[in-house]
């Protein structure tokens, strides 16, 4: 094992020790009635135990409840289930777990308790503790609505049951409002009352049962839904079930649930997932395998589709979803790009759809999908633009764009002349200035912003008096002079600059790193053979080469009078060589650090791979990942002022 190997097993293991009591401490508390973070919180720490460490002892415990009770054994199982967050999660268990129909019931949020029956009689009340051992807290529990001294038939005749009833105790919303509002949530009020010595209050409790199972006789069922029925029929609250004929079918009743949820009268977080037969081995095991929690996520909500507006930037009408607002993370969201008229058809949305909406850790809100419902009337197609509002064109439907195809529409070519200034980096010509000249007529091209001068651009800066008297605009002689202050660009900044849908930066640097490094080249590329490039595909490949073609005589113009100059990756102090920056840099930005090295014929890596010539950090001497890399493979590590020394800083 090398001294990266050791460095990452050490944090690694560092990681664990600082997890394993944290679980354990907030396991206490939500068992003891006083849960110091959120569910979410939680499962966010278990995952990474998990994916750590995935045998750690403490992932195989349910969790311990207080001293303050007489503890009993239960009669059936109460360990917990695996879990999905997420329909890919719950697809990729699914494919291991085929069953013909597939039961889905409501996955409670509240605490977990075991009703011991002897005879059809309630002996005790026992709490899931650590799922083999719990408090026994009868006493409290008889108060509790849905809890059953008796078991009794249909009919009203007693019912010769022995065994376990397993349940879920649980405040609603309207009680919790009504008496419990200082509480956190419905959770855990229902935890604190259900533990209190003198039982006050377990009266504002409801329990709501989905299991059982008989330690005498037959048991009462046939299968789950037999189970669920049987609850019923003896007069338990019981959740309601589901039955799927598909993994596909689960997840779009899940959105449907999702969307019921803020209506429900009780807390639930997410679905459970069984196979019709009862596998009580299965069942008995810390973590049950044939069943699955599909839980709900805080980055995700169904939502409704009230319309679509279309974004125009350039040539392309971008589709943009507004719906009802949701709560994504803690952000309110109304609006979702639909990326193209592809999304819209595969998707099957309509003005009206139901949608689930995902912030899965991105900065941008998605549809992921529409929530199919049978019969619903009030549907609308949605409507595309047909013609460009800039000069009326037909506009051209591919399918992953919508655009018009006039190359001398008005609002495309100011769209690229915007593009090239922020591009370029021509800060003193802002947009407001940029609008102006293409107004008047005065710049209709990326050539016409080099022809301007401060006697071209005085007027947009002083008043006709101002004029008259031949002042002097100190103006419009800092824009002459930042315009001729970038005349030299590197090669991905120049083709970028052009505005070509999906062509940025850094998908040009893709080409260059290929070998389409010189403009000859890459206006010589076929599509076929930029689309075997890494980051390309067919239609991306189709439309740089169809926006080279479009664009190449101005391109040439600018090249062949001498008004732009590229930059060579073969010349400059950093011609050839490769650096990747870490940590906090004192004397510029980190941006600003790697456009210096393409302007010096260099390139930037957002890694430490092999082939790297230059690791650049404040913190030469510390032991963070990249450092102990770069060590491992041989490579330099300089700190900001040696960078600046090499490019003549």
């Amino acid at each position: 094992m090398d001294l990266f190997d050791i460095a990452e097993a050490e944090e690694k293991n560092k990681r664990i020790k600082y997890l394993v009591p944290l679980i354990k401490k907030y396991q206490k508390s939500y068992y003891d009635g006083e849960g110091e973070v959120s569910d979410a919180e939680f499962d966010a720490l278990w995952d990474e135990l998990k994916s750590l460490d995935p045998s750690n002892p403490v992932l195989q415990k349910v969790g311990a409840d207080s001293a303050n009770f007489e503890k009993a054994l239960h009669v059936m199982p109460m360990g917990s289930q695996a879990k999905a967050a997420s329909p890919e999660e719950f697809l990729e268990w699914a494919q291991k777990h085929v069953y013909p129909e597939y039961l889905v019931e409501y996955k409670l949020d509240g605490a977990s308790l075991e009703l011991q029956y002897e005879k059809g009689r309630l002996v005790r009340a026992v709490t899931r503790g650590d799922g083999t051992t719990g408090d026994v807290i009868t006493q409290n529990a008889i108060k509790m609505s849905g809890v059953l001294k008796e078991i009794y038939s249909a009919k009203g005749k007693p019912v010769d049951f022995t065994g376990g009833v397993r349940g879920e105790v649980i405040m609603t919303h309207e009680v919790h409002k009504e008496k419990f509002s200082d509480k956190a949530n419905c959770r855990n009020a229902a935890n604190g009352l259900m533990k209190r010595k003198d039982g006050n209050g377990c009266e504002n409790l409801t329990l709501i049962t989905y299991d059982v199972w008989a330690t005498e006789g037959n048991q009462p069922f046939t299968d789950e839904e037999s189970k669920i029925n049987w609850l019923v029929s003896c007069g338990f609250n019981s959740v309601p079930l589901k039955i799927c004929r598909s993994p596909s079918e689960v997840i779009e009743y899940r959105a449907e649930v999702m969307e019921l949820r803020p209506s429900l009268e009780y807390d639930i977080d997410g679905l459970v997932i069984k196979e019709r037969t009862v596998n009580h081995e299965d069942a008995s095991r810390a973590r049950p395998d044939r069943q699955i929690a599909f839980k709900f996520s805080l980055e995700e909500a169904v939502s409704i589709v009230r319309s679509v507006e279309w974004n125009e930037a350039g040539a392309t009408y971008t589709p943009v979803a507004v719906f009802d607002p949701v709560d994504l993370n803690g952000t309110t969201v109304r609006r979702a790009s639909l990326v193209n008229p592809n999304l819209i058809r595969s998707l099957g949305l309509k003005i009206g759809s139901h949608v689930v909406v995902v912030k899965r850790g991105e900065i941008i809100p998605k549809i992921e999908s529409v929530v199919q419902e049978a019969g619903v009337q009030s549907l609308k197609d949605i409507e595309f633009p047909v013609k460009c509002s800039s000069c009326g064109t037909e506009l051209v439907d591919e399918g992953t764009r919508l655009y018009c195809p006039q190359k001398s529409c008005p609002k495309r070519i100011l769209h690229r002349l915007l593009k090239w200034v922020s591009v370029i980096d021509i800060r003193d010509l802002g947009e407001t200035l940029v609008k102006s000249l293409f107004e008047s007529g005065t710049v209709r091209s990326v050539s016409d912003i080099y022809k301007l001068d401060e006697q071209t651009l005085a007027p947009f800066f002083l008043n006709e008096e101002s004029l008259s008297q031949e002042k002097k605009s100190l103006g419009a002689h800092k824009v002459a002079l930042s315009i001729q202050n970038h005349r030299t660009v590197t090669l991905q900044k120049f083709i970028a600059g052009f505005d070509i849908e999906g062509i940025g930066e850094t998908v040009v640097e893709k080409l260059i790193d290929a070998g389409f490094d010189t403009f000859e080249k890459i206006t010589a590329a076929t599509a076929e053979q930029i689309a075997g490039v890494y980051g390309f595909a067919e239609i991306l490949a189709a439309t740089f080469v169809e926006g080279m073609k479009e664009n190449e005589d101005e391109m040439r113009y600018l090249l062949e009078g001498g008004t732009i100059e590229i930059l060579s990756t073969k010349s400059g102090p950093l011609a050839g060589k490769s650096f990747c920056f870490t940590g906090e840099l004192y004397a510029l930005k980190r941006a600003d650090a790697q456009n210096m090295v393409k302007a010096a014929g260099g390139s930037v890596k957002s890694s430490v791979v092999k082939g790297l010539d230059y690791l650049v950090t404040n913190d030469t001497s510390s032991g963070s990942s990249k450092n102990l890399k770069a060590a491992k493979l041989g490579i330099p590590v300089i700190n900001e002022k040696e960078f600046l020394a090499m490019v003549g800083k």
